[in-house]
Order: structure tokens, then sequence, then C-alpha cells
């Protein structure tokens, strides 16, 4: 009589039975993660992640063979479901599903969810969707059970459970040093690429974001309004823009002295005698939010906590009897991007265009041409638009298009760097000359409607890629600190009717050392207004202007401040090589 195995003791495991189960549950994350990194909109992790948590699929299939196919297809039909979100997200966006767009979705009507949907659902779409369905059932009718000697079924599982979530846990918490809460969130963040994670953890996100954010809003509606506010722009309609970049140093722009041609754009326009070009500015923070907090507001290096206890730039532009606006290409409902949100909420109408999961996606800036457009032909006769770019941040090549990669090769660049840093220096120089096609299309847009009002770009701080010292530097650490980290452009614009009625020499005052960090009282002043807490000393086009040390520096800190104007002209200070820095 021939030997039969056991069904419960195979004398081998089916490794295509396996892979075909594998397949079939990696099948609802990996397509949209695999057409999200095939297209350039994202790297390669959120593909490696999406594989590997697809793992865990199998615990149950292991643990329970003879119900395999049945469990598959409860498994599946909750994947598939979940799936179809993020899938569809990318057919219309060509972007990934994150809380960002939970955020947009909430803050959005019924009619307006019904005018998305009637402009955006195609037949295209539709037969895609029925095409990746019909995939699905098929790959299920392939499963079939695979059973593991029954000693080795629950080590299989728990091994599974470890690789994917216990060891990713113990290296944020030993490896990064991270607290219990930090380190939750990291593994948590691993998890988003899977569904049907990718909704539950981006839902959870978003309600803790958005708790954060309306505790903020509740602080701020709960603020006095600025005493004494006076406008002596008399009663004549206007439109004031202000445009905030994003990790642009002005030591990269051609227009200010930069061997490479970086800026044709705006280097044409400054031939235009409405276009001043302030040479000296700079940043208090290398950090978007730390810098936001102080730009927007009355805080400062020295008094940093300003930001929460009196009204911001927003606050006071509507109380001046402005319609405020807030166009964003920045991420959304993020933990360090939700004090922005709260900036955003603050304003009357707020576009949201960036729903990325992470910055290292292809999102260009010129998505905010058209509804900045929009916002300058509102009717409101007193309009303050304020543009967020997400400019040149890092990742560098998926800051432009392909049609902007004008700098391949070493010229310009400095001898010293590796063929890799190369790559990235030209990839850091094609995003600011994309930035500079974005910058001045804004400026020829706003001039183009003909305006009484001026336009106002900066970048909220720079970024040191291999310019300073011994050009072994790429990003920021307020550690140890560059001039490149710190040095921003900054550009006025006026329409010849708010000239003609507010005349000051803007020219003479181009060359004046100025910190960022009071851009409130600058902004106040063009604008016509004043009030209690206005400071003409630290208006940079006031003549009653005063130079003061621009500090930089962590403020919270002790002995955290630390002299702009003291850092070395041509050698970085202290620090180890390849400072990269993940925050904005």
């Amino acid at each position: 009589m021939a030997n039969t195995a056991s069904p419960s003791t195979p004398k081998r495991v089916d490794w295509a039975g396996l892979g075909w189960l594998l397949l079939f549950f990696w099948y609802f994350s990996g397509v949209t993660q695999a057409l999200l990194l095939v297209s350039g909109t994202t790297g390669f992790a959120g593909f490696r992640d999406a594989f590997f948590l697809s793992t865990l699929w199998l615990v149950p299939v292991l643990l329970l063979p003879r119900f395999t196919r049945s469990t598959a297809a409860v498994i599946g039909l909750v994947l598939w479901a979940a799936s179809l979100v993020g899938l569809s997200y990318f057919g219309i966006y060509r972007q990934e599903f994150s809380q960002s767009v939970i955020f947009v979705m909430f803050e959005s009507n019924t009619a307006e969810a019904g005018e998305y949907f009637s402009q955006y659902f195609s037949v295209g779409l539709m037969l895609g969707l029925l095409a990746y369905t019909a995939v699905a059932v098929l790959l299920w009718t392939r499963i079939r059970p695979v059973t593991l000697r029954l000693r080795s079924r629950i080590p299989v599982a728990v091994l599974l459970l470890a690789l994917n979530l216990v060891l990713p846990f113990y290296k944020q918490m030993v490896t990064q040093e991270r607290n219990f809460t930090d380190a939750a969130e990291k593994v948590q963040q691993r998890m988003e690429p899977a569904v049907p994670w990718q909704l539950v953890v981006g839902y959870r996100q978003y309600r803790q974001q958005l708790d954060n954010m309306q505790n903020l809003l509740a602080q701020n509606a709960a603020l006095p309004p600025l005493q004494n506010l006076q406008d002596s722009s008399g009663q004549a309609p206007r439109t004031l823009v202000l445009v905030l970049g994003e990790s642009t140093t002005r030591e990269h722009m051609h227009l200010y002295g930069y061997n490479r041609d970086t800026t044709p754009n705006l280097d044409a326009l400054a031939a235009d005698k409405n276009l001043t070009v302030f040479q000296n500015v700079v940043t208090p923070r290398p950090y978007t939010i730390e810098v936001m907090q102080q730009i927007l507001t009355f805080g400062d290096e020295e008094h940093p906590d300003r930001f929460l206890t009196e009204p911001s730039l927003m606050n006071l532009m509507k109380q001046a009897g402005y319609k405020t606006f807030w166009i964003t290409n920045q991420q959304t409902m993020t933990k360090r991007n939700t004090m922005l949100t709260t900036f955003s909420q603050q304003t009357d109408e707020q576009v949201y265009l960036n729903n990325q999961r992470n910055q290292n996606a292809s999102q260009y800036d010129e998505v905010v041409l058209p509804p900045f457009e929009k916002a300058l032909q509102d009717p409101a006769p007193k309009k303050f638009i304020i543009v967020h770019l997400l400019g040149t941040h890092m990742d560098y090549r998926y800051r432009y298009p392909d049609t902007y990669q004008h700098f391949t090769d070493r010229q310009g660049a400095p001898a010293a760097l590796t063929d890799d840093q190369v790559e990235t220096y030209n990839f850091y120089d094609n995003a600011v000359r994309y930035n500079d096609f974005v910058v001045s299309s804004l400026i020829k847009r706003y001039s183009a409607t003909t305006p009484n009002g001026f336009l106002l770009y900066l970048s909220d701080h720079g970024e040191d890629v291999y310019s300073s010292g011994n050009h072994d530097r790429l990003g920021r650490n307020e550690g140890a600190p560059t001039r490149p980290m710190y040095t921003v452009p900054f550009l006025l614009w006026t329409s010849p009717s708010w000239q003609a009625e507010h005349p000051r020499d803007l020219q003479a005052m181009a060359k004046r050392p100025y910190s960022s960090a009071h851009l409130i009282h600058t902004l106040s002043d063009l604008a016509g207004l004043s009030y209690t807490q206005y400071e003409p000393a630290k208006s940079l086009v006031n003549a009653q202007f005063t130079e003061a040390t621009r500090w930089i520096g962590d403020p919270y800190r002790k002995d955290g401040l630390h002299a702009f104007d003291l850092l070395p002209q041509d050698t970085p200070a202290p620090a180890p090589q390849q400072v990269a820095s993940s925050q904005q």
C-alpha cells in the first residue's frame, strides 16, 4: 500500500500556493503603489511597505487552512472596497490618497462633492475599475489551502507579526530613541501605503490633527482684536498678495548673483521699475512651521510664543476689512503641518491643492495659478491673498516637471562635488529655475489685472545644497548653521497706481539688513495699516527703520540664539558631513 501523507503533516510547503495567496493579498495595495512608482509620483518606499504589510493577511489563512477560500474572500472584499478609494483617487488626480484628502472631503459640502463626481467620473475610469475587480476575482479563483505542520503554524504567524509590527516598533524605540507615542506613530505611517490601513490610519490622524487645529483656532478666536487699528489707504479697491516660498536660498538664484542661469524670468522682470529686489533679508529659523509662527504673527526670536497670545496677520487683515484667501500647495493635515492648516483656516476662503501622503512626491507649484486667478477675479473690493508654494523642498527632483531638466552636467557646479552630489546639486538648481517660472507667472498674472496694490514674495527659509565652505553640507541644521540656510529671496512688485498713492524710494531701501521675523510690520506698513502693536522701526520700508541684531536659532533652548551676521562667510560651522533635515 502506498504511503499517503496526512494533510496535517505535509512533506513539503506548497510554495506556489503560498505565492498565489500573497499575490492576491498584495494586489489590493500593490496595484496603486506600482502605478504611483511607475508614474514617478512617489519613490520605492510605499511600494516596498505595501508588499511587506500584505504578508500580514497570510496569518489567518495559515492558521486555519480549512477555511482558506472563505477567509480570503472576506478579507479580499474588505481590501477591494478600501482599495477602490485610493485607486480612483490616483486615476483622477495622479496622487496618493492621504489624511489630507480626508480633511478636504469633510470640508466639502454635499453640493461640492456632487460637482467633483460629475466632473471627474468617466467611462474610462469605470472600465478601469471593472477590469481591476475582474483580475481580483481571477486571482481569488487560483487560491488554494496551504497547510503547514501544526507545530509550525503559530511560530510562522508570530514571525510575520513580529517582522511587520514588533521589529519596526523596536527599531524606533531603541535605534531612533523615540518615545512610545512617536514610535507608534512612525509604525502607523509605515502601514499607510497598504489597504485598509491608509483609510484607518489616515482617518485617525485626521481626527487627531483636526482636534489640535480646532483647539488652536478656539484660542485664536478668543484673542481680543488689535487696538486703535487705522487704514491710511482710503477706501479705493485694492488687492494685496503674499507669496510664501519654500526652501529656496537666494544663493542659488541668478537674480542675486549666482553663476548659473536659474532665474531667467525674474531677471527680466527685475528691469521693471515696479519690482524691488531686497538684497539682505534672512529668516530666523530653517524650518517652515517655526518660521511661520513668526513671520505670520507678532512672534520673533525673542518672543516666540506671541503667535498664541496676539492676533495673526490673517486676523489683522480681516479686521481691516479685507476678504482673505489662502491657496496652498503644501501638505494639509500632517502632524508637522497642523499649524499651517490652522493659519489657513483663519482666512475666509482656502484652496488645498496638495493631498500627497509625503513630500517625496511629484506635486508641481503651477497648480496654484488657476485658483490664484480666480481669487483675483473675486468681486470683494479689498482682497488679501496668501499663496503658499512647495518651492524647492526636498526631494528636489520631485519639484519640477521633465521640461525643466535644464542643468545636467558639472558646468557651474563646485569642482569638489562627487557625481552623486552634482546630480543633487543639479536637481536643486532645476527646482529653483522652475520656481522662477511659478513666481514670475504669479507676478505677471497679478499685473495683468491692472491691480491697485502689491505682491510680496519671500521664501520661508533657505537650504544649504553644497553651497558653503567645503561644499559638503546638504539640508538644514539649526545646530550647525550656515548662511545658505537663512539667506532668502525677498521681492516686492508694486502696481503703478499703488506706487503713485504711496510714494517711497524702495530701491534705496533694498540693501537694508532685515529679518523676516518682523514681516508683519513691513506688510502693515506697505498696506497703510497702523495699530497699537505696530512698530515702524521693524518695517523694512519705513523711514524710521532701525537696524537690529538678526537673531537665528532655537529660542526655546538656553543660549540657543546667535547673531546671523557672526556666521562665517566662507566655512560652515563644525558638524558632521551631509546634514539633511526631514523637517520642513
